[in-house]
Parts: structure tokens; sequence; C-alpha cells
């Protein structure tokens, strides 16, 4: 009942914003070329879907999507791994992650175009730059997080070697604390997207500049939507295999 009850209550309070969205334009309070009414995005989302432009960006943002949250995340655990069980591996990077880590993605975009070229591996970079330190940090939280008491019966038992630790007791005990981790960098990798696409790679945050240069507000609210339904769709695909690979604690 509870359940049935909350249910209702969200789909009231979408359609009281849609309703609200529609109103003003219509009534003149905004200009409708700067907020299109919400009316108007079946007919923007069919027009792209016909000239096949939207399968065109969707297709390649979800490649660089993919490669740069791999890439950063890869990277992100297993240096993590490493802050995590060397004392002195973090000790000697420290203030090279103090001098790194606050700088923003946006802000290697530069690099990236004398490096890469207006080419998907720029657009890869930038994702995985963002999403490296969100899974560095979590990875490297979760490994100082295990219980003492259990590296030393492990040790105890023979496992003295870092593999053994390693895949025997930290890894196995850190998982839940790195797919907190991972399930962040999904979000934080789609927004990544549109920045890393802004100086001309073909995707979703390409064809969003181009639109919003014209005016053409109803076709950014389009991809703005398909970049929400995705990450809903990823989001939610992630949160049952993170359910399956965390069954043995129910």
């Amino acid at each position: 009942m509870n359940a049935l009850r909350s249910t209702a209550l969200a789909a009231a309070g979408l359609l009281a914003f849609l309703l609200v969205w529609e109103a003003v334009p219509r009534l003149g309070l905004v200009n409708p070329a700067f907020l299109p009414p919400p009316s108007t995005i079946p007919a923007a989302f069919l027009r792209e879907l016909r000239l096949g432009v939207w399968g065109e960006a969707v297709a390649s943002s979800l490649s660089h999507y993919m490669v740069g949250l791999g890439v950063g995340a890869g990277f992100g655990i297993a240096l993590g791994l490493l802050s995590g069980m060397f004392r002195g591996f973090e000790a000697a990077t420290a203030w090279v992650v103090r001098l790194l880590r606050p700088i923003p993605g946006l802000a290697w975009v530069p690099f990236a175009i004398i490096w890469f070229g207006v080419q998907p591996s720029a657009a890869v970079f930038i994702i995985a730059i963002g999403v490296f330190w969100i899974v560095f940090f979590a990875t490297q939280g979760a490994v100082r997080g295990v219980d003492r008491d259990l590296v030393e019966v492990a040790q105890a038992f023979g496992f003295r070697s870092p593999w053994s630790r390693l895949t025997k007791i930290l890894l196995p005990a850190a998982t839940p604390g790195i797919l907190v981790g991972l399930r962040t960098a999904l979000g934080q990798a789609w927004m990544a997207v549109v920045a890393a696409e802004i100086f001309g790679v073909p995707g979703v945050g390409a064809r969003m500049m181009q639109a919003s240069s014209l005016l053409s507000t109803d076709i950014v609210v389009v991809y703005m939507l398909t970049m929400a339904a995705l990450y809903g769709l990823f989001d939610t695909g992630f949160v049952a295999l993170q359910g399956w690979l965390l069954r043995w604690r129910a």
C-alpha cells in the first residue's frame, strides 16, 4: 500500500512539473525558443530519428562512454588497490594526487586536443579523467576500511604474499565499497560525455551544441532526455549486477 502511494505521489509530481513546464512558454512567460514546451519534444525526437542523426549521435557517445568508463575505472581500481595496500606507494604518490585531483576534467580539454586531435580518443581521455578519481578514492577507502583482524587471521593461515591477501581477503571485503564508487562513476561519466564532445567530437554533446547554436532548443531537450534515459538504464542494470555480485551478503 505504501509503495502504491509513493508511486502515485511520484507520478503526480511529475505530471505537475510537466504541466508547469508546458504553461510557462504557452503563456508567454518565457520565449518558446528559449524553453520549448514538452509537447513539442516528441515531434523533434521523431525528426532526429527519421534523419538518422539520433542513432549516430547516441552510438558515438555510447562508444566514448563505455571506453572512457572502462579505462578510467580500470586505472582507478588498480592504483586504488596499490595505494590502499601499500603505505609506501601512498606516501610516494600523495603530493601527485593532491596536485592533480583538484583539476577539473574540462581543464584537460586543451591537452586532449593537442595530444589526440579532434578525435574520439580525446573524448575518451576526458571521460576517463573524470571517472578515475572517483573510483580511485572509493577503492583506496574500501581497502583501508577492511578489518585488520581479517588480514591478521589470513596471515596466520598462510596468506602472506600480497597477491594472496588481495585475492582472498582484501578484494572480496572491499568489493561493496568499490561497487559504490563504480556506480557513482556511471553518472560522472555521462556528465563528462557532453564536456568531452563540445569541441567537435561527434556524439550527443556535439549535436546539442549544434542545435543550441541554431536555437533549436527542442532538439537540445531531446538529447538531454536521451542521456537521462540511458543513464537510468545503465544504473538499473548496474544495481542488478551489484545485487548479484553481493548475493553472498544476503
